[in-house]
């Protein structure tokens, strides 16, 4: 079997200190910012059936001198990122 490829996954704590895992879709840098496009990962994959499909986006920021994700709270500047999103996914699985 080729393991050639792999996704590139990060872990992340909720607030309620719930761990989470995610691939990472891709990333842009807009304005110095860098957003990711996130999908869950489901340790049962019978678990995927149930999920709504949908990527998060989110943002990096520094919060305490450290480097953190956080949900993108303006709604235009989140619709922008996910045309983005979508314009290059498009491009990477259908071009």
């Amino acid at each position: 079997m080729d393991d050639s490829f792999s996704p590139d996954l990060i872990s992340l704590i909720d607030e309620n200190g719930a761990e989470h895992e995610f691939e990472i879709l891709d990333q842009i840098e807009e304005n110095g910012t860098l957003y990711f496009a996130l999908m869950p990962v489901f340790e049962n994959s019978s678990d995927m059936l149930y999920d709504s499909g949908e990527y998060t986006i989110l943002e990096s920021v520094e919060e305490n001198g450290e480097q953190q994700l956080a949900e993108v709270e303006d709604y235009e500047l989140k619709r922008r990122l996910a045309d983005i999103f979508e314009e290059r996914f498009n491009d990477m699985f259908y071009n």
